[in-house]
């Protein structure tokens, strides 16, 4: 028997809370929290022996604010005229938060954010407030920095393993950037992902890279879910190569590592960018165990026709249970649970709003 598990999903017009129990076959719900608000962004931190939920939600009518809960969700605070704040000579302002992620175990109140338009912040009070990374910001190729589909932001951000001196930070479009001294410099880490849409397919920076992910105990492998390409780096990034044979499909959002496994990688494929539909309206998660070398579509349990939504960047997640459980939710409100690695699935929920994000945590 594992500890039970807390799911944060945001949507399109709120945020929900799930609980399992110890066995993680039923779940309690808990929510709307921020009623008609787009959560995109949310963040379990569990450092210190604490536990605090963050959401970053965008009310049409209050802007955008990254909240904080430290009783589980049963209340949440906002910092007065917003978390994150531009600084005046930018002439930007923030237009929705896409991530936030907690810093190392050893800096237990540093939380980061990414945002739209692309820029890094760094919270060094757990979530209430932030500074600019402004070495990121300055940086002579953002200019060029274009707008995907969903906005122009940075979604992916993960800090160094154990040197809180490294970082890698991904962008639509953009691509991966890295940073070894702190954040005083960034160098584009982008060799061998295409950007099949740019006269040049192979450029320095550029590419619409969708997600990265790791696995912590294997630090200098990462994967890319790029939009068309599955990449994986063994390097740190210095050099990225194809892992997309054996998939239906080179295009999707999500990527993620299993925690107890560096070769063990989820992906949710999509037909294409112009067809941003499951292959056959089938959902399948397919999962490699040799970090890419070969795949498995994972389908016991999840419906075997007539699914056309598509599961966003950030809707994938993985818990830390033994054996490990799989998370996603689709834009059509449902969010689907497996106990097993994805051997097995089942329906959590339906009929939510579409879900934009799920973050998964053991609660011991």
């Amino acid at each position: 028997m594992t500890d039970a598990v807390l799911l944060m999903i945001g949507t399109r017009k709120g945020l929900w809370l799930a609980r399992s129990d110890p066995a993680r076959e039923t779940w309690s719900f808990d929510g709307p929290h921020f009623l008609m608000n787009e959560v995109i962004a949310c963040a379990v931190d569990q450092r210190d022996g604490k536990t605090r939920l963050l959401a970053g939600a965008m009310s049409n009518h209050f802007g955008p604010q990254v909240f904080r809960s430290d009783d589980g969700g049963a209340t949440w605070d906002e910092t007065a005229n917003g978390a994150i704040r531009f600084p005046e000579d930018t002439g930007a302002a923030l237009e929705q938060v896409w991530q936030l992620t907690p810093g190392l175990e050893s800096e237990p109140g540093v939380v980061y954010a990414g945002t739209q338009p692309s820029a890094l912040f760094r919270s060094t009070d757990r979530g209430e407030t932030f500074e600019m990374v402004r070495s990121l910001w300055d940086h002579p190729h953002r200019k060029q920095w274009g707008a995907g589909y969903g906005g122009q932001a940075i979604h992916t951000i993960l800090p160094g393993v154990t040197d809180p001196n490294a970082m890698t930070v991904a962008m639509s479009t953009g691509g991966v950037y890295q940073t070894e001294n702190g954040g005083q410099s960034w160098a584009p880490a982008n060799v061998g992902v295409k950007a099949y849409f740019l006269p040049d397919p192979w450029p320095e920076f550029g590419q619409c890279v969708h997600k990265v992910a790791r696995n912590p105990n294997r630090p200098e492998r990462l994967y890319i879910q790029n939009h068309h390409g599955v990449y994986r780096t063994d390097d740190g990034g210095a050099h990225w190569t194809s892992i997309a044979d054996g998939l239906p499909s080179d295009f999707g959002f999500p990527i993620a590592v299993d925690p107890h496994d560096p070769d063990s990688v989820y992906v949710f494929p999509l037909v294409a960018d112009s067809e941003r539909i499951p292959p056959g309206g089938k959902p399948r998660v397919w999962r490699s165990d040799d970090a890419g070398d070969t795949w498995t579509e994972l389908s016991k349990g999840l419906p075997e026709d007539g699914f056309y939504a598509g599961v966003m960047r950030d809707a994938l997640t993985i818990d830390g249970s033994d054996p490990t459980g799989v998370y996603f939710g689709s834009r059509d409100g449902s969010v689907f649970a497996s106990k097993d690695r994805g051997e097995s699935w089942a329906l959590v929920t339906g009929h939510l709003p579409d879900v934009m994000c799920v973050r998964s945590a053991v609660l011991s």
